[in-house]
Protein backbone atom coordinates (compact mmCIF):
# COMPACT_ATOMS: atom_id res chain seq x y z
CA UNK A 1 0.00 0.00 0.00
CA UNK A 2 1.48 3.30 -0.46
CA UNK A 3 0.58 5.88 1.59
CA UNK A 4 1.36 9.96 0.41
CA UNK A 5 1.69 12.45 3.35
CA UNK A 6 0.80 16.18 2.16
CA UNK A 7 3.25 18.48 3.41
CA UNK A 8 1.64 22.23 3.74
CA UNK A 9 4.58 24.40 3.30
CA UNK A 10 5.32 27.22 6.36
CA UNK A 11 4.87 29.70 3.62
CA UNK A 12 0.95 29.09 2.43
CA UNK A 13 -0.51 32.02 2.23
CA UNK A 14 -4.17 30.23 3.52
CA UNK A 15 -2.80 28.32 6.60
CA UNK A 16 0.14 30.81 7.64
CA UNK A 17 1.06 30.63 11.47
CA UNK A 18 -1.68 27.54 11.42
CA UNK A 19 0.95 25.22 10.06
CA UNK A 20 2.58 24.83 13.54
CA UNK A 21 -0.26 22.64 14.89
CA UNK A 22 0.75 20.06 12.52
CA UNK A 23 3.36 19.03 14.40
CA UNK A 24 2.16 20.28 17.63
CA UNK A 25 -0.35 17.84 17.69
CA UNK A 26 1.06 14.92 15.90
CA UNK A 27 -0.64 14.87 13.08
CA UNK A 28 -0.88 15.13 8.70
CA UNK A 29 -2.63 17.71 7.31
CA UNK A 30 -4.01 15.08 5.27
CA UNK A 31 -2.87 11.71 3.76
CA UNK A 32 -3.16 10.39 0.44
CA UNK A 33 -4.17 6.03 0.19
CA UNK A 34 -5.58 3.95 -1.98
CA UNK A 35 -7.07 6.58 -4.09
CA UNK A 36 -8.68 8.96 -1.65
CA UNK A 37 -7.69 11.91 0.18
CA UNK A 38 -8.27 12.22 4.03
CA UNK A 39 -8.07 15.33 5.04
CA UNK A 40 -8.06 15.97 8.52
CA UNK A 41 -10.10 18.42 10.72
CA UNK A 42 -9.52 21.63 9.55
CA UNK A 43 -10.65 24.75 11.60
CA UNK A 44 -11.94 28.60 11.41
CA UNK A 45 -8.55 29.80 12.39
CA UNK A 46 -6.99 32.68 10.13
CA UNK A 47 -3.62 32.20 8.85
CA UNK A 48 -1.91 34.90 11.55
CA UNK A 49 -3.57 32.62 14.20
CA UNK A 50 -6.64 34.79 15.34
CA UNK A 51 -10.37 33.40 15.78
CA UNK A 52 -13.31 34.85 13.91
CA UNK A 53 -16.00 35.63 15.99
CA UNK A 54 -18.38 34.62 13.53
CA UNK A 55 -19.56 31.46 12.48
CA UNK A 56 -19.70 32.13 8.80
CA UNK A 57 -16.15 33.28 8.99
CA UNK A 58 -15.42 30.27 10.84
CA UNK A 59 -16.64 28.17 7.97
CA UNK A 60 -15.99 29.80 5.20
CA UNK A 61 -11.88 29.72 6.79
CA UNK A 62 -12.32 26.09 7.12
CA UNK A 63 -13.79 25.52 3.65
CA UNK A 64 -10.80 27.63 2.33
CA UNK A 65 -8.53 25.40 4.30
CA UNK A 66 -9.98 22.37 2.49
CA UNK A 67 -9.91 23.45 -0.95
CA UNK A 68 -6.66 24.55 -0.63
CA UNK A 69 -4.99 21.04 0.99
CA UNK A 70 -7.16 19.80 -2.58
CA UNK A 71 -5.50 22.01 -4.87
CA UNK A 72 -2.47 20.62 -4.18
CA UNK A 73 -3.24 17.88 -4.88
CA UNK A 74 -4.51 18.98 -8.18
CA UNK A 75 -8.14 18.28 -6.95
CA UNK A 76 -11.50 20.88 -6.18
CA UNK A 77 -14.68 20.42 -4.51
CA UNK A 78 -16.05 18.28 -6.53
CA UNK A 79 -13.92 15.18 -5.14
CA UNK A 80 -14.96 15.63 -2.17
CA UNK A 81 -17.14 12.32 -1.42
CA UNK A 82 -17.68 12.37 2.69
CA UNK A 83 -17.63 15.56 4.94
CA UNK A 84 -18.22 15.39 8.61
CA UNK A 85 -18.38 19.10 10.35
CA UNK A 86 -18.48 19.38 14.27
CA UNK A 87 -20.40 22.19 15.88
CA UNK A 88 -19.86 23.95 19.17
CA UNK A 89 -23.86 25.24 20.56
CA UNK A 90 -25.46 24.21 17.43
CA UNK A 91 -28.56 25.33 17.19
CA UNK A 92 -27.69 28.52 18.09
CA UNK A 93 -25.10 28.31 15.01
CA UNK A 94 -26.36 26.02 12.89
CA UNK A 95 -28.12 28.41 10.45
CA UNK A 96 -25.11 30.97 9.64
CA UNK A 97 -22.58 27.34 9.17
CA UNK A 98 -25.83 26.19 6.48
CA UNK A 99 -25.61 30.33 4.74
CA UNK A 100 -22.26 30.14 4.58
CA UNK A 101 -21.59 26.73 3.32
CA UNK A 102 -24.32 27.38 0.95
CA UNK A 103 -22.11 29.86 -0.60
CA UNK A 104 -19.18 27.84 -0.78
CA UNK A 105 -20.05 24.19 -1.64
CA UNK A 106 -22.16 23.28 -5.22
CA UNK A 107 -23.03 20.25 -6.81
CA UNK A 108 -22.28 17.67 -6.87
CA UNK A 109 -22.72 17.36 -2.87
CA UNK A 110 -20.67 14.96 -1.17
CA UNK A 111 -22.23 13.28 1.76
CA UNK A 112 -22.07 15.35 4.87
CA UNK A 113 -22.47 14.74 8.36
CA UNK A 114 -22.90 17.37 10.95
CA UNK A 115 -22.71 16.91 14.64
CA UNK A 116 -22.94 18.91 18.25
CA UNK A 117 -20.02 18.95 20.53
CA UNK A 118 -19.35 20.59 23.97
CA UNK A 119 -16.01 22.31 22.66
CA UNK A 120 -13.19 22.20 20.31
CA UNK A 121 -9.61 22.64 20.54
CA UNK A 122 -9.34 26.03 21.50
CA UNK A 123 -11.41 28.27 23.06
CA UNK A 124 -13.92 30.30 20.63
CA UNK A 125 -13.38 27.77 17.83
CA UNK A 126 -16.82 26.85 16.66
CA UNK A 127 -16.87 24.67 13.90
CA UNK A 128 -14.16 21.88 12.36
CA UNK A 129 -14.13 20.23 9.59
CA UNK A 130 -12.80 16.60 8.17
CA UNK A 131 -13.09 16.01 4.43
CA UNK A 132 -12.44 12.61 1.82
CA UNK A 133 -12.23 12.75 -1.47
CA UNK A 134 -11.68 10.64 -4.24
CA UNK A 135 -9.11 11.08 -7.01
CA UNK A 136 -10.41 10.49 -10.26
CA UNK A 137 -7.50 8.09 -11.06
CA UNK A 138 -7.55 5.55 -8.35
CA UNK A 139 -4.25 4.15 -8.85
CA UNK A 140 -2.64 7.09 -7.19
Amino acid sequence: MTVHTVEIPENNAVFGETTNAFASFGYSAAVRAHGLLFIAGTIGRRADGTIPDTIEEQTEIAVRKIEEILRMENLDMSALVDVTSYHVDIRRHLPGFIKAKQHLVEAPYPTWTIIGVSGLASPGLLVEVRATAAYPDASR
